[in-house]
């Protein structure tokens, strides 16, 4: 078997309704097999995927074993000299895998390798390359900065039009290409993490195996959960998979640091954000930065707190649909 796609589902059932097909109309000349953990989904739709989809390797968990987990989980029943870890949110419009496959077979000294991930209206998501997190672009954080200076930020690659494949820090684990062997030989992902930050470690722990990760800009894929802003649970998630991920790799006392410097940056964002909404309210204009409020709030508790479990973090336990390999 040359390739195997892994998918994690927590009620995804339209969204592979539309992937899978998508997989066998544009994936052409090599062998292939897709295989579906299912992360105790609350809707309990696998027996309605094994008929649609018979051919299908199904894997259902008894429990929510978070991203990282349900992929590893998968990873043993796959057979598949390359490994593909795709998101259930997504959809191929062209022939993605095999652009991808070609180019990891050229590079013997990849790690992870990764795609370009695209809105439903095409634009691209900057997410899809990423740099492991450090104090510097905590304290210096911003989209704008990115977008403006994208060489600084490493994503000057996903507005370059040059078709050679682009060494980067880490890629977006909604779609991650690596041998399965590599995968194996640093340790799979890391289930430290319940979901998120998993795949910027996964890129961390191949870049000290001496591997480099690449970003496949001529492989687009559509990403239809790139463009859901996060519930204040997502938002949590996030800042608690950055610290761990900080004290795990750098050290406790850099952790430490990084978590100071969060909670600094959190509230000077809080700040500003509080006065520009009290203007508003003077001013008798639309209250515009509700949002932004809720999310530098929750940011703020969170860095303020220890770590739950992500049985605490919901009411009934369970992960949202971005625990199903759906990241935004």
């Amino acid at each position: 078997m040359d390739l195997s796609i892994i998918f994690v589902n927590w009620n995804s059932l339209d969204y592979l309704r539309e992937c899978i097909p998508s997989i066998y109309e544009y994936t052409r000349g090599i062998s292939f097999e897709i295989v579906v953990v299912d992360n105790a989904s609350p809707n309990d739709n696998v027996e309605q995927l094994k008929k649609l989809f018979p051919e299908v390797k199904f894997i259902k968990s008894s429990t929510n074993l978070g991203f990282a987990g349900a992929n590893n989980l998968a990873f043993s029943y796959s057979s598949g000299k390359y490994i593909l870890f795709l998101n259930p949110d997504t959809k191929l419009v062209s022939p993605a895998i095999n652009i991808m496959l070609q180019e990891l077979q050229s590079l013997p000294d990849a790690g992870v390798v990764g795609s370009k991930l695209l809105n439903a209206d095409l634009s691209v998501q900057t997410s899809c390359i990423m740099k492991f997190p450090t104090i510097l672009d905590r304290i210096i954080q911003a989209e704008f900065l990115r977008l403006r200076w994208p060489g600084f930020w490493g994503i000057g690659p996903l507005f370059s039009e040059r078709p050679d494949p682009a060494a980067v820090e880490a890629v977006s684990g909604a779609c991650m290409l690596i041998r399965r062997n590599v995968f194996e030989r640093v340790g799979m992902f890391s289930e430290d993490y319940f979901m998120y930050s998993e795949d910027v470690d996964l890129c961390y722990k191949t870049t000290r195996a001496g591997l480099k990760n690449y970003f496949i800009g001529q492989a687009t894929i559509i990403h239809y959960a790139g463009t859901s802003s996060a519930s204040e649970w997502q938002t949590v998630m996030k800042q608690r998979a950055e610290l761990r991920f900080c004290e795990k790799n750098y050290g406790r006392l850099y952790g430490w640091l990084f978590r100071i410097i969060s909670v600094l940056n959190a509230a000077a964002r809080l700040v500003i954000v509080v006065l520009l909404s009290s203007l508003q309210k003077l001013l008798g204009r639309r209250n515009t930065w509700e949002a932004a409020s809720a999310k530098w709030s929750a940011i703020l508790r969170t860095l303020l707190t220890q770590y739950p479990t992500a049985t605490n973090l919901l009411p009934d336990g369970s992960a949202l649909s971005t625990c199903s390999g759906q990241r935004d």
